[in-house]
């Protein structure tokens, strides 16, 4: 009896170390050979088939021990790449000489498009403008500003000028380009393809100028909550790094949380 328990003993030691040096399947196999090795022919084939059904059950039970370590040691998955909008990057807007400049040039960028005037009362957002871009242009974010006349006139003079008043007033620095026409028939490409993609959707409840805009909009044209337009001057579309429109601004927007949606982006 005592010899039997060592030979038991034995085997156990014995399969321990081979069930974690080979697979489940071929680590099984050779258990075997080795329990009809080792049991003498005098073994009970009752206490070899319960040995061997041991065998097998331990082996399971170690591959399956295995199999969960794997799947908890594989990194969790990753959300596939988000494909670049080539619909943003292939356009071109030409900057404040003239020149043309691809949007591809801010790839990988998050991106504030601003309607700007110099003489509008909105004009102070220049400051908390370029507060955001020294804050973040080092993560990777920038301002693309296109001065337009088309609201009051009151983005008045040359491209130049228009510069000189910025820089002069509110050192600005992030990059300015041609005055242009965010509506109608003559509007922007860009401006026109970013109203596609977010309509308007109110002015904010709580500024104090919302009542006195929505007055005057109700007088000039009944339907224009209706339409897409710009309503106004600064009126901003976000984009984020691959291309794609994510939010609408109108200038009455909190510039607070215009940062809280910049830095989600970063």
């Amino acid at each position: 009896m005592v010899q039997g328990k060592d030979r038991c003993r034995q085997f156990a030691a014995h399969c321990a170390r081979k069930v974690k040096k080979v697979p489940f399947i071929f680590g099984i196999l050779l258990e075997i050979d080795y329990l009809c090795s080792v049991l003498s022919t005098n073994t009970s084939i009752k206490m070899k088939k319960t040995l061997i059904l041991l065998l097998a059950t331990v082996g399971l039970m170690t591959s399956c021990s295995n199999k969960n370590a794997n799947k908890e040691a594989q990194p969790a998955d990753t959300a596939p790449a988000v494909a670049a909008n080539d619909a943003f990057y292939s356009m071109t807007v030409k900057d404040m000489m003239g020149q043309d400049i691809s949007l591809e040039s801010y790839k990988g960028q998050v991106v504030l498009v601003v309607n700007t005037a110099t003489r509008c009362g909105f004009t102070p957002q220049y400051t908390d403008l370029e507060n955001l871009y020294a804050d973040y242009e080092a993560k990777g974010f920038t301002i693309l500003d296109f001065p337009c006349n088309q609201f009051g006139q009151q983005a008045p003079g040359t491209e130049a000028e228009i510069h000189e008043f910025c820089t002069a007033n509110f050192a600005i620095k992030f990059p300015q380009f041609a005055k242009i026409d965010v509506n109608g028939e003559n509007a922007s490409p860009l401006f026109t393809y970013l109203k596609e993609q977010k309509g308007f959707e109110g002015f904010d409840a709580d500024n104090q100028l919302t009542p006195r805009l929505e007055e005057m909009f109700d007088k000039m044209n009944p339907g224009w909550r209706e339409t897409s337009d710009i309503k106004w001057n600064f009126t901003k579309f976000l984009i984020d790094r691959n291309g794609y429109v994510v939010a609408r601004f109108e200038p009455t927007h909190d510039m607070k949380d215009v940062e809280e949606q910049v830095k989600k982006l970063l």
